[in-house]
């Protein structure tokens, strides 16, 4: 085992905390090109002459090749290398969504969206494996609460700014304007991400193991570490899918909003989340500074983080006002971006198996994802939002138990997904020094 605080890394903290706002920037993108189509479906639809049916037809393909890519894309990422693999990914998503411009029938935006969930799907595990590459453990669930935090930030501002290039441009060119960003974010990341390893503050977790290595699948499903790592995606990612696409339904129908004052606040829980993302970061930081240990500052985040979640979730259901609502699916939304459960590979395994276990966990994340739906339509129809919020209450802390009983003492990189030649050699090499004392004595 390597301790997270002791593993060898040279300067360039600045760097570091630079390519992770990079990373912030390449998850606002994915979320804008992946919220305009919602934001003018009614435009669209109108002129397409789509009716629900087939919207939900469009929607469901992204949703469908976004959650089968996320499994595969991880192992994608280990053979194309961090810099190259994203820099690909964000080029594919870009071109994409500019040429949703072009679509004249549901057919091409059926294809369409189908490729966006494609590409899309990389970012996530190239960026956690990105910090996992250059931030030292006890800084890798800052570094990755900053660039998640970018999604939540892209889900509010897609509707202000596809609001406001659509009425005068036209929303075909709302889609080009948008796609086109991202190409500029390319020249950011590939004149960044250039530089050496040895020069920005990289973290070499263990000399004996090759980094191009191939990952042994086998060991790695093997490992109770990764099922941690998986089951905590399972239980908590379906929070934030019934926040997307049930909360405005849950306000117009439980308090009356009307369709401008969804618009008006939908932003808030979003701005919750992004400030969760950053603060499930911050907060562990600051106590490893006061001398706890990476696992404890983590998991006390993660406890506070999910009791607040179920205090939250219980008032939701409950609020007599739409705004005691608001700030209860807030408070929710910023419990689930502290819990922080993108940066729990990062925090126990090797740098090389960080996008592969990411990738299965978003991917066995987003079929819990779509099981929950199903339920979520189920219980509205024949219950009450009420029930629904209920069961979300104790995602978290189920997670959270997964997490101490599979994935462990999180700041402790496991070396156990080796293979027993690498094993052999870490014997011989930690062998070699009592050899030497003998020698000399």
């Amino acid at each position: 085992m390597e301790n997270g605080g002791s593993l060898a890394r040279s300067g360039g903290g600045k760097f570091r905390w630079y390519l992770s706002f990079i990373l912030f920037l390449s998850t606002a993108l994915n979320y804008v090109d992946r919220q305009t189509l919602s934001v003018l479906a009614s435009t669209i639809q109108k002129e397409l002459r789509l009716d629900d049916i087939a919207y939900s037809q469009i929607t469901s393909c992204f949703l469908i090749s976004y959650t089968i890519m996320y499994g595969v894309s991880g192992g994608l990422i280990n053979l194309m290398g961090t810099r190259l693999a994203l820099a690909v990914a964000v080029c594919g998503w870009s071109l994409v969504s500019m040429f949703h411009a072009f679509a004249s029938s549901a057919a091409h935006l059926l294809f369409l969206r189908f490729m966006l969930g494609v590409f899309e799907s990389a970012n996530f595990p190239a960026g956690a494996t990105a910090i996992a590459e250059r931030f030292p453990v006890e800084e890798r669930a800052a570094g990755i609460g900053l660039f998640a935090a970018g999604g939540a930030v892209g889900a509010a501002l897609s509707a202000p700014l596809v609001s406001c290039l659509a009425p005068r441009f036209g929303w075909r060119t709302a889609f080009v304007a948008t796609g086109a960003a991202g190409f500029v974010w390319i020249a950011l990341w590939l004149a960044a991400y250039r530089r050496e390893p040895s020069g920005s503050g990289a973290v070499q977790e263990s000399p004996a193991e090759p980094p191009d290595r191939p990952v042994c699948w086998r060991a790695l499903l093997a490992m109770k570490k990764t099922w941690g790592c998986i089951l905590a995606r399972v239980l908590t990612d379906p929070i934030i899918y019934f926040v997307s696409f049930w909360i405005p339904k849950f306000f117009q129908r439980e308090h009356g909003f009307s369709l401008e004052e969804v618009g008006r606040y939908a932003w808030i829980p979003y701005a919750g989340l992004s400030a969760g993302n950053i603060l499930g970061g911050l907060i562990p930081r600051q106590l490893v500074k006061r001398g706890a240990s990476v696992n404890r500052a983590r998991k006390a985040t993660m406890l506070g983080a999910s009791v607040a979640m179920l205090a939250a979730a219980y008032q939701a259901g409950r609020a007599p006002s739409g705004a005691e609502a608001l700030v209860a699916v807030t408070c929710l939304t910023l419990g689930h971006g502290m819990w922080g459960n993108i940066a729990i590979p990062a925090e126990v395994l090797p740098t090389r198996y960080v996008s592969p276990v990411s990738g299965l966990g978003g991917m066995f994340g987003g079929v819990a994802g779509i099981l929950t739906q199903l339920v979520i339509g189920w219980t509205v129809q024949r219950s009450s939002y009420q029930a629904v919020f209920l069961m979300f209450s104790l995602f978290p802390l189920l997670g959270l138990v997964v997490v101490h009983l599979l994935a462990g003492e999180l700041g402790v990189i496991s070396e156990a997904c080796a293979g027993p030649g690498i094993q052999r050699r870490r014997e011989l090499a930690s062998a070699e020094p009592a050899r030497a004392r003998r020698k000399h004595s």
